[in-house]
Order: structure tokens, then C-alpha cells, then sequence
């Protein structure tokens, strides 16, 4: 009797246990460069695009300096905004340092480290996967400072340097910079945190120089999150870099009508994405996204002559998929029906009622069809659909049902 608990316990693992299954996951893969130029071995992480291998597309690239902390970060933010929604799909390459010869690499050698990044790492990785051509480098505190260095000192290298928590640019190197004959302009966002009290006057440093030198090859950026520390804010940096680089490539959404009229209206739509179209490659027709989120902000503020005037001018959206639904067609026309418009709201009812003849809004709809009939004082079909609108409702414990019968009885 001594081993019954033993054999209590093993019974009830078993009998509560559940088996599960293990799968792995990964978001890229490690590489070895053999560098002659540092005379070292040095590692790259190497993420690709979910449909990289389905497609024939070319792809922008982000260098992550400090690969070790900072590539999933990159990764990260490619997967959580579901690309190509906000950003472009783009290959993340994080390369690997170790302290102290980060430091080293960043500021004494930089030289070599360039060298490195554009004959070895640069090379190797365009030349195994399809590139665009279009390469942005990001660093964070030793790496920032050489980020910053590298954008003018190397200006055919990168289209955007991300300097995070510390940069720096010699007087004498941003006079050299202006002496070069450079077809595109190349790009400079700096990020610091008046909480970084070990680099933020770097970056002020660096701005005033900006501001007063004035470089005509560069466009530069500045922002402070001051609710950042030294450790916290490479994320955020890398976000708002990327997103303000990329800053007309996703697709518009505005806060509100007046918003839309005081841009500029349609005419402003199709000049941005004419623009950008002709930036990315993609087509230059207003696209679906921004087409609906105008009728849905006119309809969510109960502005009734902007829905009418976004319900014609992109009637084409509503033969999409996304309306195709007894839920929409009853939407739609309650909208109608709620500002008296009767043909659209009969005609709205009508569809879902033909085209969803089972659906779960199939009451309320022959309810609103009713309603309609009742004000153009039609009572023989205003009574014929309430009454239908009744009978349904009664056969599925409609919650609604009340409402129903309550709008019969007063035709009656």
C-alpha cells in the first residue's frame, strides 16, 4: 500500500493529461560571411517576405544594424501592420555585433564597416534575392552615430538612414556631401528622447548643423518621444522612420468630411495616387479602401448629402464583394429610408430581399421595405411587408419582433 499515492498520481496524470503537438516557428534564416575586410566571420539573419517565394516581385531591403536585438523588431513590424497595407514588403537583413567591437566597428573602423555593409553583406545578400535597388539602414545608439555618417559618406549606398539614440555628421563631411552630383535625394531620420540623457545632445547637435547647413541632397526629419528611454526607443525609431519615409504609400483615410474637402477632394485623391503609383510601381487608380471609408465616415456622422455625393461618384464600389450581403443591402437602405430617399431605400431592400432570401436581416429588411411603402402612402404594400417582416421574426424568436408588430399595428 506503501506506492498507492505514486499510483494515484500516475492515474490521474493520465487520466487528465492532453497530448500536444510542437511545431517550430521561424522568421528567418542565419547566414556566415567570411569578411576580409574585418578578418572575422560575421552572422546576418535573413527575413523574407510571406510571399516572396509565389512571387517574381523585387523588394526594398532594411539593413538592421545590432541584428542581435533589433531584427525581430524590423520582422515585427512587417507582420503586425500586414504588409503591403501601411508599409512595402521588404527583406530584413539584421547584422550581427558584440560589445565591446560594436563600438569599435561603429566609430574607429567605420571605414572598414562601410566597406564591409556595400562589398560583402550588401553584395551578397542582392545578389541572392530579388532587390529593388532601394536599401534603408537603421541603428540605435553606437549604430545610430554610424547611421547617420554613413547616408552622406557613402551617399550611393542608402535611400534612408535611421539614426536612433545618438547621431553624428562632420561639418567637413556634410561640405563634401554638398559637392557631390547626386540624382536622388537621400533621406535622414533622426530619433532621440530628452529622457536619453547619454545621446540626446548628439542629435541636437546634429540638427542645428542641419538647419544651418541646409544640405540640398538631404531630407531630413527630426522627432522627440520623450516617453522613451535610452533601451525603449529603437522600436519606436525604426516605426516612425519607416512610416514617414513611406508616408504616400498607404491608402488615405480621413478623420472627416471637412477633412476630405480641405485637402482638396477628388481632386486631391487622384493626385496622390498618381503620385504614388508612379513611386511604387502599383496602379494609379483611386483604390476600393479609401472609396469605402469615405461612404462608411458620411454614414457614421449622419451626413447625408456626402453619402449621397461618395454613393455616386464611386458607385463602382458597391458591385464589390464586400456589399454583396443581405447586412449591406439593409444598411444601405435603412440609411436611405431614415432621410426620406424612398426609391434608393426600396431599391436597396428590394436586392437584399432577392438576392438573400434566407438571410438573418431578412426581417428588418421587409420591415424597412414596409416603412418605405407607408410613407409614399402605399398601405396595401406597406401592410404586405410589415406583415411579412411579423411572420419572420415570430418563426426565429427574433428579438426584434416587438418593434415589428408595434409598426403594423400603428398602419392599422
Amino acid at each position: 500500500m506503501k506506492h498507492l499515492p505514486i499510483l494515484l498520481t500516475i492515474i490521474f496524470i493520465i487520466a487528465s493529461g492532453k497530448s500536444y503537438s510542437q511545431t517550430p516557428i521561424s522568421i528567418g534564416n542565419s547566414y556566415t560571411i567570411e569578411s576580409e575586410i574585418l578578418e572575422q566571420d560575421r552572422e546576418i539573419m535573413v527575413y523574407l517576405p510571406d510571399d516572396y517565394d509565389g512571387s517574381e516581385k523585387t523588394y526594398p531591403i532594411l539593413y538592421i544594424l545590432d541584428g542581435q536585438w533589433h531584427f525581430t523588431n524590423g520582422v515585427a513590424i512587417q507582420k503586425s501592420l500586414r504588409v503591403p497595407d501601411r508599409l512595402p514588403e521588404m527583406i530584413v537583413v539584421g547584422i550581427k555585433n558584440q560589445n565591446p567591437l560594436r563600438r569599435t566597428l561603429f566609430w574607429d573602423k567605420r571605414e572598414d564597416f562601410i566597406n564591409f555593409l556595400k562589398d560583402e553583406v550588401i553584395s551578397f545578400v542582392e545578389t541572392k534575392w530579388r532587390a529593388s535597388g532601394e536599401r534603408i539602414l537603421f541603428g540605435w545608439e553606437s549604430a545610430g552615430y554610424f547611421s547617420s555618417f554613413a547616408i552622406v559618406h557613402e551617399s550611393q549606398l542608402f535611400d534612408l538612414a535611421i539614426a536612433s539614440n545618438g547621431s553624428y555628421i562632420s561639418e567637413e563631411t556634410l561640405q563634401k556631401f554638398e559637392s557631390l552630383d547626386i540624382e536622388k535625394t537621400k533621406n535622414l531620420f533622426i530619433a532621440n528622447s530628452n529622457k536619453d540623457i547619454y545621446s540626446v545632445e548628439s542629435s541636437e547637435s546634429l540638427v542645428n548643423l542641419l538647419e544651418e547647413k541646409a544640405p540640398k541632397n538631404l531630407s531630413w526629419e527630426y522627432q522627440k518621444f520623450n516617453e522613451e528611454v535610452h533601451e525603449s526607443l529603437a522600436y519606436t525609431a525604426l516605426y516612425h522612420g519607416l512610416t514617414h519615409y513611406y508616408h504616400d504609400f498607404h491608402s488615405l483615410v480621413f478623420e472627416s468630411v471637412e477633412d476630405f474637402h480641405s485637402k482638396g477632394g477628388l481632386k486631391y485623391l487622384e493626385e496622390y495616387y498618381q503620385k504614388r503609383g508612379e513611386r511604387y510601381g502599383i496602379p494609379t487608380e483611386v483604390d476600393n479602401s479609401v472609396k469605402n471609408s469615405l461612404i462608411w465616415l458620411a454614414w457614421k456622422r449622419d451626413d447625408f448629402e456626402s453619402f449621397k455625393f461618395f454613393m455616386s461618384e464611386f458607385s463602382e464600389v458597391l458591385e464589390t464583394k464586400r456589399y454583396a450581403s443581405a447586412y449591406w443591402q439593409n444598411r444601405l437602405g435603412q440609411f436611405y429610408l431614415k432621410y426620406h430617399d424612398l426609391d434608393n431605400a426600396i431599391s436597396y431592400f428590394n436586392t437584399g430581399i432577392n438576392l438573400y432570401p434566407d438571410d438573418y436581416y431578412l426581417p428588418e429588411i421587409y420591415n424597412g421595405l414596409g416603412r418605405a411603402y407607408k410613407e409614399k402612402d402605399n398601405k396595401k404594400l406597406a401592410k404586405k411587408h410589415l406583415k411579412k417582416a411579423v411572420d419572420l421574426a415570430s418563426k426565429n424568436s427574433d428579438e426584434r419582433l416587438e418593434r415589428y408588430k408595434k409598426d403594423l399595428s400603428a398602419l392599422k
